[in-house]
């Protein structure tokens, strides 16, 4: 079954017009239909979980759009274009009702007297490494453990529109909710909500979180990451990593850049003084301009699905951070919130990692990055005029 199943495959990606003939005749197991409902789950456009067999094709063509990288076209419920969500949304509830929900208990943290920040936070895969080091980087400067609260998921599964229906119970998860963030938001205190970026991201997939923060704690602050360059933006497989110059990742990184600049800025119309920008995609750009003046101490390539080698600054085609890289995503959201530079910590910092990669040196180097990133981006609300590696604000 399964050969078979992987020669239909090849046959709708060759030959999409015909796939449907097909593919109406193919015996295609319920195992298989619930894999692909589970990672293509706006395909089921009736909503009746399950994929009929235009459904399953059109999930194929998802998968097809997703090679080298995540689905990049994709429908959206049309319930979207409406000035408010259906009437069973969980966001409409009382706050014990949303916690009732959930079925959960709902942790109170009092805040901190040591300006650490209570966070919570969606995202995929590009936003795990930085969730990861995040905490470590915060303890180690100074601050006590990092609250915070996320509801993550891999590629589009992660996104803010995808996590707000699941959470809701509401278009693709009608009657279904997972009011993770939803509950916590209502029933208790936080200073900042991050999110992860996707493809054909819409200002209303982030006012809605920001209305619900707002709702329960007006001094919310919000950030948003913009990612990093990604080789489908070149339209093509580069041959060698000669294609990949310090100059053509900064193109890379402008053309993401526009994308983000114009959403934020009419986010914070609406919303002044509250939506900020983690320039994760300025310090990869750095990080490449760095590497090819030879200043990144131990770093062999810029991208192992070309180079081949392990130790790059990307190892996947879908864009995935290189080995040691989750410290400088960390250490750009360290910046951001907080404010301060990471190279004023002083602690040892309590990665998990081989002895002799990331070296002190290259460490050093992301924290210097990340720094740059941070207070050169007009996005971030970050200034350092003074040059002391602290938030002129």
């Amino acid at each position: 079954m399964r050969s078979r199943f992987a020669f239909v495959l090849a046959m709708f990606v060759l030959f999409p017009v015909t796939a449907m003939a097909q593919l109406n005749g193919l015996q295609i197991s319920e195992r298989q239909r619930a894999n692909l409902l589970r990672a293509y789950p706006a395909a089921d456009t009736n909503q009746d979980g399950e994929l009929n067999d235009s459904e399953l094709a059109a999930a194929f063509q998802n998968r097809r759009n997703a090679a080298p990288g995540a689905p990049r076209d994709f429908p959206v419920n049309p319930g979207w274009e409406g000035l408010q969500f259906p009437e069973d949304a969980v966001c409409y509830r009382e706050p014990d009702a949303i916690a009732a929900i959930y079925g959960q208990q709902i942790t109170s943290h009092p805040k901190p007297s040591d300006g650490s920040l209570r966070i919570v936070g969606t995202g995929h895969s590009f936003m795990a490494p930085g969730y990861k080091t995040l905490p470590l980087i915060v303890q180690a400067a100074g601050f006590g453990e990092q609250v915070m609260v996320t509801h993550t998921g891999g590629g589009i599964t992660g996104s803010a529109r995808y996590k707000w229906e699941q959470e809701n119970g509401i278009f693709q998860f009608a009657g279904r909710p997972k009011p993770k963030l939803l509950a916590s938001i209502s029933n208790a205190k936080w200073d900042a909500m991050m999110w992860g970026p996707y493809f054909n991201d819409r200002p209303e997939y982030y006012r809605c979180w920001i209305d619900f923060c707002l709702k329960y704690n007006p001094q919310m602050k919000f950030y948003l990451s913009d990612a990093w360059p990604q080789l489908y933006q070149l339209g093509r497989m580069p041959k060698s990593e000669s294609e990949l110059s310090a100059e053509t990742i900064a193109r890379l990184g402008r053309e993401r850049y526009v994308e983000y600049r114009d959403m934020l800025k009419g986010l914070s119309d609406d919303f002044p003084n509250k939506i900020f920008l983690l320039p994760t995609c300025d310090a990869m750009v750095l990080a490449a301009d760095y590497y090819h003046r030879g200043e990144l101490p131990g770093v062999k390539g810029i991208h192992q699905a070309i180079g081949k080698e392990k130790r790059s600054l990307w190892r996947d085609r879908l864009g995935h951070l290189g080995p040691g890289f989750e410290r400088l995503e960390g250490y750009v959201f360290y910046a951001t919130l907080y404010g301060k530079s990471p190279e004023l910590i002083k602690q040892k910092i309590p990665y998990r990692a081989s002895s002799d990669y990331p070296s002190p040196e290259l460490d050093r180097v992301f924290r210097k990055i990340a720094w740059e990133a941070t207070i050169s981006n007009p996005l971030t609300g970050v200034t350092d005029e003074d040059g002391d590696g602290m938030n002129d604000k």
